[in-house]
């Protein structure tokens, strides 16, 4: 059983950093904190490496929060260096959440992360449709 729940986590990881990046794209073309544009690459066997495979899936409020993990307001498309910078320091990292999200959500998602979430009540299967329909938005409205 626990195997089943790691990979079901597993999942819903991939899933939401996914997203997280694939938004960042299409909100600034890249890191969401130094706007760095990022861009496809072309291999030298033709195919191509997606831009979004370049940013990291950045949280204000730890992965161990799992009532807020896969919220996608509690993520950041970032790139290694803006990532990094900011888990180092963590009153801009507050302050640069606090901006991206506005007030009001930024207020929210820290109620949201004071539930208190049990795995045993933890809907993964629903969370997983509910992120493959947000990638899929992205994908229908493009960059």
């Amino acid at each position: 059983m626990k195997n089943e729940r790691r990979k079901a986590i597993d999942r819903l990881d991939a899933l939401a950093s996914e997203y997280v990046r694939k938004r960042a794209l299409q909100r600034v073309g890249g890191c969401e904190r130094c706007k760095t544009l990022k861009f496809d690459i072309t291999k030298e066997d033709g195919s191509i490496f997606p831009a979004w495979q370049l940013l990291q899936w950045a949280h204000y409020r730890g992965r161990n929060k799992h009532s807020v993990c896969w919220d996608e307001s509690n993520a950041a498309g970032l790139c290694g260096g803006c990532h990094t910078h900011l888990d180092r320091n963590p009153e801009e990292k507050v302050e640069f959440f606090r901006v991206l999200l506005g007030q009001e959500e930024f207020d929210r998602l820290n109620l949201r992360a004071e539930v208190r979430m049990r795995s045993a009540t933890t809907d993964y299967k629903l969370i997983g449709i509910y992120l493959k329909g947000l990638i899929q938005d992205l994908e229908h409205d493009g960059p």
